[in-house]
């Protein structure tokens, strides 16, 4: 086999390695934070040379900044495939909600890892402008969806767009960041899946009302 042949099996073996050091930098920056994590400990769980990992990322700020715009541009990927532009406004709204609360659920280093860079004061999220003009792109469609609800009549006037967001997002989020005390406290597991569901129906009710009880519309469950 020419040297040529191999340069595909080269970038293959690459990209996987690049995936399996972000993976285990996801899961060590979001169980220990910034400053508890270890390179040495990444590169194990990535089951590769931590020579590796300097050279792909050029050590530990370089994977966590990584890891931190996978994160975040993750999410607004799949918000993406929502289609929210082509859908009516109270459907899209229930997509946006629906995906948001689901999301966080089903990805822990998400909430972890947000909740790690929220101590450090969004120090590291500073160097990542891509992330912000992200987010910016979300609010302008939240924006689109509520004004075209305004228009057919679906949704009340001034909606702040920023606001409902903040307030989905909490919605689906403080039962997953405060699940342990909040399980404890309350008596009832958090991480349990049919409470979950439940929870999930009450976060999009709260929400669609809030969006379109003024004008006499009250969603039906």
């Amino acid at each position: 086999m020419s040297q040529t042949d191999d340069k595909p099996a080269i970038r293959r073996d690459a990209a996987a390695t690049k995936a399996r050091i972000l993976k285990a930098g996801l899961a060590e920056f979001g169980s220990k934070g910034y400053g508890g994590a270890r390179t040495e400990t990444i590169a194990k769980r990535a089951k590769c040379n931590i020579r590796m990992l300097y050279h792909y990322f050029g050590g530990k700020e370089g994977l966590y900044l990584a890891c931190l715009q996978k994160v975040y541009l993750h999410i607004r990927e799949e918000e993406q495939k929502l289609n929210l532009h082509n859908s009516p406004p109270v459907e899209a709204l229930e997509k946006l909600v629906y995906f948001t609360f689901d999301h966080m659920r089903k990805n822990p280093d998400c909430v972890h890892l947000a909740g790690a860079e929220n101590t450090m004061k969004g120090k590291f999220l500073k160097k990542l402008p891509l992330v912000a003009k992200a987010a910016t792109s979300l609010i302008d469609a939240i924006q689109d969806i509520l004004e075209r609800g305004e228009k057919e009549c679906d949704f009340h006037p001034d909606i702040d767009a920023l606001q409902l967001y903040l307030s989905v997002l909490s919605l689906s989020y403080l039962h997953l960041s405060n699940r342990h005390t909040l399980s404890i406290n309350y008596e009832q597991d958090m991480s349990d899946t049919a409470w979950l569901d439940a929870r999930r129906t009450h976060v999009t009710d709260m929400i669609l009302n809030y969006c379109t009880s003024k004008n006499g519309i009250v969603r039906q469950t």
